[in-house]
Formats: C-alpha cells, structure tokens, sequence
C-alpha cells in the first residue's frame, strides 16, 4: 500500500465494474434486444397482412373489370372478344394467369404470363371465391347479365411481389433493431462508464482524505484490522502512533484555514519522506496523524519512530514568506501488549497522547496502565464536580491582598475551595484542570462570580469595604467564549448592589490570545462598565508589548514562578515586568509572597501589591470578614499574618 493513497482507493480507481454489474447489464440488453425484436415480428406479421389485403383489393378489382368487360363475349360465346379482354391483364404486374369461363364452367378465353400457372377453380375456390396458397391468390368472380349469372372470371396473382415488400420491410425493421441496439448499447457502456468514475470518485473520497491524500479514518480502520488479523496469524506485533499537532489552532486562526491546509500538507510529505516504505500514516481528522507500524519488535521501533517524527518536525515549515514551527504529541500502544483488538489499542494511544500534551508536548508517551487509572480518576472526579455544584459541596476562600507601602489589606482575591464527601479536601490544581477540560468550569465559574458578588455585597452594606479597592475574581478561557457573560455580571451588580469598581476580574494571558478580536470587545464592554482588568500569571504566556498597549487593562499580576526567585535569579524579571507596568500606568500586583526577603524585595522595587502565605493563606468567608473588622479598626499588618 502506498502510503500518499490507500490500495482500496487505487483499485476502486481504476477496477472494471464487477462481474455481477456486467452480467446485470448485458442481461438487461439481452431482454431489451428480445422485446424490440418480438415488437418487430409482430410488425412484420402485422404489415404482412395489410400487403395480403392490398393484394387481394387489387386483384378483386381487376377480376371485376375483366367480369364487365366479359359480359358481351360470354352472351354471344365470342372467344376472340375474351380472348382481347384478357389480353388487357399483362399490364398487372401480379397477374400470371387468367380465365373467362361459361356457366358450365368451360373455359372461353384463358391468359398465362410466360411461366405462369394457370388458375385452378375447385370447390374451395366457388365457396369462398377466394383462396391463398404459398405463393399465390386466386379469385373468382361471378359474370352476371340480366339478373342472371352467365359465367365467371377467374384470377392467379403470384405473392412474389408481396413477400418483396414483406422482406424489405423486415429488412428495414432489422436495420432499426439493430440500430436501436447499437444506440441503447452506446447509451448503456457511456452510463456504465459515468457510473463507474462516481464510484471510483466515491471510493476515493471514502478511504483517501482530500487535504492531505493520505488514507484518511475509514482507511485507517481497514488497515489496522488487517495488520492486527495478519499480527495473529504470524504471532508478530503492531506498533500505533497517534500525532497530534501542538498548538495548530494558532496557525488557523492566525493565518486561516487555507494556510493551516498548507501546512497540514507539508506535515503529511514531511512524514512520508520521514517513514520507512512499509508502514502506514493516515490523516483521521483535523491536526491528527495515526502511524502503523509492523514489526516483530513493534516497541522497540514504534519508539524509533516517534523520535524520527519529532526530529523530523523540528525544522520549520516556510508558509507564505513566514517560517513556522510546529511541534507534535505522540502516543504510542502496540498490539497486543497495549489492547487485544482495533478499539483498545486506539484508546490505548489516545491516552498516551494526551499525557505527552499534559507533559509540556513535543514528546512521545508509550501507554500504560497507569493512564487508564488516572483517566478512570478524572472521569470520576468530573461527575463528583457536577454533582457538587448541584449539593453545595463548594466553598469560597479568600485571600488577602496587602498594599506595600501602607501595610494595610487593600483587596482580596476570590478562590474555589471544595471538599468531596468521598476524598475529603480537594486540591484546585486537581479539580480546576478537571473543570476546564470538562466545560464544569463555566457553571462553577458563574457560581463563583454569583457567591463572591453577593458575599462582597454584603459587607458592602456592612460597611466593612472601606478602604478595600476591589475583589479579584478569576475568569477562565471557556468563560471567555461565552456570549452572554457581560450581560450576566451586568445583571449580577444590579441585583446585588455591589459597586462594579469593586469588582476586579483576572484573565490569564493565554485565554486572552485564544481569539484576540473578540477579547478585546470583551475587554472594553467590561471597562466601560467601570470594572477593574487584571493579567493573571503574567510572564508565563505571551508578555507582548503589542497586546498590553492595545488591552485595556488596568493591573498585572507577576507569577509566583518569579517571585520565589527573588532576591536572586527572578530579581531581574521582576523589577523589569514593575517598570514595564509602570511605564504603561499599569498596577502591579505580587503573588506567592512567602517570606521577609521578599516583601523587602518587592518594597525597594516599587511593587504595588502584594499577596501570598506570609500575610495569610486563603481564609473561608467568616475568618476574612474578622480581618475586615480588624482592618476597620486600624490593627496591624501582623494580625492578619500566617505561618508557613
């Protein structure tokens, strides 16, 4: 099987139709021939009986002019006078003979043509006046003179002439016939043949996917049953490679999908020029790539084979002047160690696929059973998340946000908390990953904004928000997405009364690039209402200058990942991201503060904000509402301090 094009594809391409089809169809022409052929002969009947009455008009016709010319003769018995009438049918072309005779019916004048027969009159002929016979039509008629019969006239015509016209009419009708076989048969082979290129077409489209030429999933399928069916019956091994490209919904929504087609295209020749002539490499939708692979040691080489990829990849992709680079994700399951048939082996690699990307992606996972496990585990965890959010198992935490000039908590930021029944406390950075592969995260992100608003405005009445600038809470990516989100926190504020300059909202950099146009209108509906516009994790996705002068945005957050590194080798990054968000008016916020140095640290670098387990871990509503109520009466930074 050639690897650009599937062997069922090639010779669906170019097989004759099939020996039932060629039979059907010749059967068809065959009844079609015995129906046009059975319509003609009963023309020809048909037509050689209106010759036969023809002929016999004209004969009765001529008998009859004989008859009244033959009258005189017959009264007066004048032979050379009917002799001279008779003499008037050489004229006919049908007559060969003729005969007056008397009312003995002895012959008076008689006529022959050269070879002719001469008439007979039998009984046959008086009864009915009429006879036929092969070759000839004889008729007689009776002479009358007043009111009395005084003889009779008696005609043969030869039928010669009639079976002329009779062939040539059946000759004509035989030319048509074939004719209108040779047409129908035209007709039939050019509908055979159309038939035939749909069906090559049809076939092709079927197994061959039409971006890339390679075998596409239908192909796929009919090729892994056929190396698994031939791995059993000589007791050998099939290795499966499942690619996914990195990131290529970038190139599409960047680019376009005419580009990501390209691309697509020159990932698939990059691939047939990397593998060997004997595997197989399919596209079975989207950036994903599937690799079968026989070998007798299908671990070893399946293995060989994913770095050969990855390698392969690693240069870049020269599209429309622009160098590209893209990565890929390889899960690898072989047969029958991983799966003893096509679907488990299938889901074998899939997984493995995945754990590559949760990985940090382009690399290669082989499968094992610890993955089913773990993917056991999430699909557990996901229905334990629904079903939280229906029994109030969730709970919110806040932690404080310390301003660092004055000391004072200025802020707090909002985080999900959730203890299962089952596994007791639950770790966001389990649940959270869980929620937004899921989609739970856009009903447990609405929960959270609907509990937070409500709870602030509480306070709010309370008077225990004075001082306090804004409450930070989280939005995700998939939240984003959604069309009805502003006017949801629109009809949120006005229920509850909660000012929207209190309320802050964090994206995280990553879900701001997922569809930059429509997160900037986002962006700037949620401005234009007043509320506050935080980056979140700020240096560990794009940190483009470009976007931070276009988003209208009011605060950064530095990641902890930076902040755990000062003073030492973070120092650098972070007073570099201070002044660049100074620079742009932008707030500063720090988190993951866990230690004296660094709040030192982050006070000489003019850091505004300041947050993390050396002021307080995240704190369930009651105890945060105690620190407000401490902060109201203007206690110290260290009575809101925690321990590590």
């Amino acid at each position: 099987m050639t690897r650009a094009r599937p062997r069922e594809a090639e010779a669906a391409a170019g097989a004759p139709a099939g020996p039932l089809g060629s039979t059907v169809a010749r059967s068809n022409l065959l009844v079609a021939g015995a129906a046009l052929s059975v319509a003609a002969l009963l023309l020809v009947v048909f037509q050689y009986f209106v010759l036969r009455d023809a002929l016999l008009e004209d004969v009765q016709v001529q008998a009859r002019i004989v008859g009244s010319n033959s009258s005189a003769a017959l009264m007066f018995e004048d032979q050379r006078a009917a002799t001279e009438t008779l003499a008037g049918l050489a004229l006919s072309p049908v007559v060969e003979s003729a005969a007056i005779l008397d009312r003995r019916s002895v012959p008076l004048a008689s006529y022959r043509r050269a070879g002719g027969t001469p008439p007979t009159v039998n009984e046959a002929l008086r009864a009915g006046r009429q006879v036929f016979s092969a070759g000839a039509l004889e008729v007689l008629e009776p002479v009358a003179a007043n009111g009395a019969v005084i003889g009779s006239v008696v005609l043969r015509a030869t039928q010669a002439p009639l079976y002329r016209r009779l062939a040539a009419f059946a000759a004509y009708m035989l030319l048509v016939a074939l004719a209108s076989m040779a047409l129908a048969w035209l007709l039939v082979s050019r509908m055979r043949a159309t038939v035939r290129a749909a069906e090559r077409r049809l076939n092709y489209l079927a197994l061959v996917d039409p971006v890339t030429a390679l075998p596409n999933r239908n192909a796929f399928n009919e090729n892994l049953d056929t190396c698994l069916r031939r791995a059993d019956r000589q007791a050998g091994a099939v290795g499966l490679l499942l690619l996914d490209l990195d990131n290529f919904k970038v190139v599409n929504d960047t680019l376009g999908h005419t580009c990501g087609d390209l691309l697509l295209q020159m990932v698939a020749q990059r691939l047939l020029a990397t593998l060997r002539a004997q595997d197989v490499i399919c596209r079975i939708g989207g950036d994903e790539f599937v690799v079968i692979v026989e070998a007798e040691d299908a671990a070893r080489v399946t293995a060989g084979v994913a770095d050969k990829i990855l390698g392969a990849l690693a240069a870049p992709f020269p599209i429309e002047g622009q160098q590209l680079y893209v990565s890929a994700s390889i899960g690898v399951a072989t047969y029958p160690a991983h799966g003893d048939n096509a679907e488990s082996l299938m889901r074998g690699a899939d997984m493995a696929m995945y754990h590559a990307k949760h990985l940090g992606k382009n690399t290669s996972q082989v499968f094992h059973q610890e993955m089913t496990l773990r993917a056991h585990k999430r699909l557990t965890m996901e229905a334990r998340l629904r079903r939280a959010l229906d029994n109030d198992e969730l709970a919110l935490h806040y932690q404080p946000q310390i301003d660092t000039r004055s000391g004072r908590m200025i802020g707090f930021e909002v985080l999900a908390r959730w203890t299962c029944p089952e596994l007791g406390p639950v770790s966001p950075a389990e649940f959270i990953p869980v929620a937004e592969d899921s989609g739970v995260i856009v009903p447990l992100g609405r929960w959270v904004l609907q509990t937070a608003c409500r709870q602030a405005a509480q306070w709010q009445r309370e008077g225990l928000l004075e001082g306090i600038a804004h409450m930070a809470v989280n939005l995700s990516a998939h939240q984003t997405r959604d069309k009805d989100l502003m006017d949801e926190i629109l009809a949120l504020l006005e229920e509850t009364g909660l000012p929207a300059h209190l309320l802050e909202l964090e994206l995280t950099e990553s879900a701001m690039m997922e569809n930059v146009e429509a997160n900037l209108a986002l962006m700037q509906r949620i401005q234009a209402a007043g509320i506050h516009l935080s980056i979140d994790d700020f240096g560990t996705g794009y940190s483009s200058m470009a976007y931070l002068k276009r988003f209208p945005i009011d605060q950064l957050k530095i990641d902890r990942s930076f902040v755990s590194d000062v003073p030492g080798d973070g120092a650098a990054i972070a007073i570099a991201i201070i002044a660049l968000a100074h620079s742009l008016g932008l707030s500063v916020v720090a988190e993951g503060v866990e230690n004296a140095q660094q709040v030192e640290f982050l006070r000489q670098a003019n850091c505004d904000v300041m947050q993390g387990y050396y002021f307080s871990r995240p704190v369930p509503a009651p105890e945060l509402e105690l620190m407000l109520r401490r902060a109201q009466s203007a206690q110290p930074l260290q009575t809101v301090q925690a321990p590590l």
